[in-house]
């Protein structure tokens, strides 16, 4: 009987984790990139853009309770799923093994740099650091910074997309080996467009010329 109870909790959890990485987290994060991809029409077009997030009515209930409490809850959970499951990629080889591994250690990188990415911008905007397009452009002309938020940022996103290949199976949306194929190309698709976006992003606080490459 107990044994029961602990399973029927694990799928209740695993379907709320699935389900919380793609609303609000998910949803939360194309938003987000969104956002920053205005610094490819300039310093000016970038700013307006934080600056009318920044304004938007009941922003700190909005962020707690439809961000950083999702967040909270998917990254904890997450972390249990990454330290407990058993990667067999090395012994079978088949690509969705691979993917799976590739999941959880996605998962972990992003967790560490959205937390030092919440520091140093959510937080020091907080405490009175001005938050804009130089900030920015300060960090990333570092090359260690540069490369610390590539890394970080196409982890991030590949979770979200290779983890939405996932939501469908677990919410019954792509039952079939065919619509779980064509699901595979779809979510690796959404994973090429924004990576590409992100990297023109962040090319262009560096140099506005790169990002139009």
């Amino acid at each position: 009987m107990g044994g029961i109870v602990v399973k029927e909790r694990e799928f209740v959890n695993r379907k709320l984790h699935s389900l919380l990485g793609v609303i609000p987290v998910g949803l939360f994060l194309i938003n987000h990139l969104v956002i920053n991809n205005f610094a490819t029409r300039g310093a000016e077009a970038f700013n307006k853009a934080a600056q009318f997030m920044e304004a938007l009515p009941f922003r700190y209930l909005l962020e707690i309770f439809f961000i950083f409490l999702p967040l909270l809850y998917h990254a904890v959970y997450g972390l249990y799923i990454a330290f407990t499951a058993k990667n067999n990629a090395t012994q079978y080889g088949f690509f969705r093994n691979w993917m799976f591994m590739l999941q959880r250690y996605t998962g972990v990188i992003a967790l560490i740099f959205i937390v030092w990415h919440v520091w140093q911008t959510r937080v020091q905007a907080a405490l009175g650091t001005k938050v804009n397009y130089d900030m920015m452009a300060d960090i990333l002309s570092s090359t260690p910074w540069f490369i610390f938020y590539l890394v970080g940022v196409l982890a991030s996103i590949f979770h979200f997309a290779n983890g939405l290949w996932s939501f469908f199976i677990s919410w019954g949306i792509t039952v079939s080996p065919r619509s779980q194929r064509i699901s595979t190309y779809i979510t690796m698709g959404i994973f090429v467009a924004l990576a590409f976006m992100s990297i023109r992003t962040m090319l262009a606080f560096i140099d506005p010329e790169l990002a139009k490459m």
